[in-house]
């Protein structure tokens, strides 16, 4: 054979897509060709793919070969390419049978010595040969624990090309998968440990159960990120669905990189804190030639984003908020790449009232700000996003050291209320009450007449649409807590509560 076809795979964003590998053995001088917008790691591969197949002991082509890779028109970055070809040229000198090629996609890096090594993300591309229907995928063996939760396909692991060899074509067994590591909860710390605030406690539940997002104002010490800790420990575990996706995103950030080869996967919503300092990259991701380095807005998807010291942030990086925000999606759109990154996440912020941080009443020290200090630090938060959070918590210093419920109990009610919306929303597309699109509201998940008409004063009181519908999904997310069919007027009055709750005043 001196036309042999293999398949790999890159990725592409923070997902995976299949490249089929073209090897083709020619008469002519010595050399090799590649074509398919290679960067400089995957033409680097036939320098590592031809000394590993001779170290090995196999043959290497004489005379030109040309690998081509498509779809040619995208570009191919990293070294988890390197099997995929070793195995087309193996192909396309008859070491290898077209049968072993034809149902398999290969990943992995090459040793010199033969060896294959891990690569970066193995598990997004195990996705999409699942996807493609590929009947076997094979990738190191440091990464074969979290590809075996990819269903539908087999995963093998071989230690070098000449195991890969007799493996698929005399029948030998790969290596044996490891025991498959159990996804253990994530030690959030529990609820409990947050005393007093019975308010401030019972809005976090309300936003668990619906995903909403909150912003919390209070002085310094007050437990404001205390409270935003313990948001993930009360949230429903993901889904398998949603943990493949969760950790296929966090393998292509490199969060694995160096791990173990049992490292589990992830079955909690992830919990994001980046830094007040964090530049717009940082919060949205970059991109450098054709990689995309997930920013925090994609690796809170399906978790918690939590902004502490809000108003600190750049404004632009601020502002890049407000489009994931309704949609759950994050465009990029550069030079070298552009497409959509997931970033579904629940957004929790923290400020103090104002630069000093004690100008709401009972923070036990004197405010010297003035109104032109404070209006300018609340105004770091636009309006534009300030009218996308559900719910505004102002938290005054609080003596009490009342105990409340600890984090699974909090949690059992949690899930109850999320299983009623799921029941709700069996012939819908979205899960939970903050992502109900407004045409939804209006005709179907419309509350009961009384808290219809709260919801329309406050509506012509404050004017906007979206307010309007925020206040009731929020209602809604109560109603479930209570065991509720419809919010009613209390349901709507606390909603409209949490919502225009103006800490300004009070400031």
């Amino acid at each position: 054979m001196t036309l042999a076809r293999s398949f790999g795979a890159v990725i592409s964003g923070v997902a995976g897509q299949i490249v089929t590998v073209e090897v083709d053995h020619s008469r002519g001088l010595p050399g090799v060709g590649m074509v398919g917008l290679p960067d400089l790691s995957v033409s680097e591969a036939r320098h590592r793919v031809r000394t590993a197949l001779l170290n090995q002991g196999l043959t290497w082509p004489r005379g030109r070969v040309t690998i081509s890779l498509s779809p040619a028109e995208v570009r191919k970055q990293g070294a988890g390419l390197d099997l995929a070809i070793a195995a087309g040229v193996l192909g396309a000198t008859a070491q290898l049978s077209e049968r072993a090629l034809r149902e398999t996609v290969f990943v992995g890096e090459l040793g010199l010595d033969g060896s294959i090594r891990k690569t970066s993300a193995a598990l997004p591309c195990t996705v999409a040969a699942s996807k493609e229907g590929f009947a076997r995928v094979v990738v190191p063996f440091s990464d074969i624990a979290q590809c075996l939760m990819v269903p539908g396909i087999e995963v093998v692991s071989y230690t070098s090309i000449t195991h890969l060899i007799a493996g698929l074509d005399s029948g030998e067994s790969p290596l044996a998968p490891p025991a498959r590591a159990s996804a253990n909860r994530a030690p959030f710390p529990d609820l409990s440990d947050f005393l007093g605030h019975s308010e401030a406690r019972a809005a976090l539940e309300i936003a668990a159960v619906g995903g909403h997002n909150i912003l919390m104002v209070g002085a310094p010490g007050v437990g404001k990120t205390l409270l935003a800790e313990r948001l993930p420990g009360i949230l429903p575990r993901l889904t398998p669905e949603q943990s493949l996706e969760v950790t296929s995103i966090h393998s292509v950030a490199g969060a694995f990189s160096g791990t173990t080869f049992d490292s589990p996967p992830l079955d909690h919503p992830p919990f994001i804190a980046p830094h007040h300092s964090s530049s717009l990259a940082a919060l949205v991701g970059s991109v450098s030639g054709s990689r995309v380095q997930p920013g925090a807005l994609t690796l809170a998807h399906r978790g918690v984003l939590f902004l502490d010291e809000a108003p600190e942030f750049p404004r632009n990086a601020m502002e890049s908020l407000r489009q994931p925000l309704e949609s759950g999606v994050l465009r990029l759109s550069r030079s070298t790449w552009s497409g959509a990154l997931p970033a579904d996440f629940q957004l929790v912020m923290a400020m103090n009232p104002c630069p000093c941080g004690h100008a709401l009443p009972g923070s036990g020290s004197r405010c010297d700000c003035s109104s032109l200090a404070k209006r300018n630090y609340a105004q770091r938060i636009s309006g534009p996003l300030r009218d996308r959070i559900d719910i505004t918590l102002a938290m005054p210093v609080i003596k009490s050291k009342a105990i409340g419920d600890s984090t699974s109990v909090t949690a059992a009610r949690v899930n109850e209320a999320r299983e009623r919306a799921r029941h709700r929303f069996r012939d819908n597309e979205w899960e939970v009450n903050a992502r109900i699109p407004p045409h939804a509201l209006q005709k179907t998940f419309t509350p009961a007449l009384p808290a219809q008409e709260l919801l329309d004063q406050f509506q012509r009181k404050l004017g906007g649409l979206r307010g309007a519908h925020r206040a009731l999904r929020v209602a809604w997310s109560i109603a479930d807590l209570a065991g509720r069919s419809r919010p009613d007027r209390d349901d709507m009055a606390w909603a409209l509560h949490l919502r225009a709750s103006d800490w300004s005043k009070a400031a």
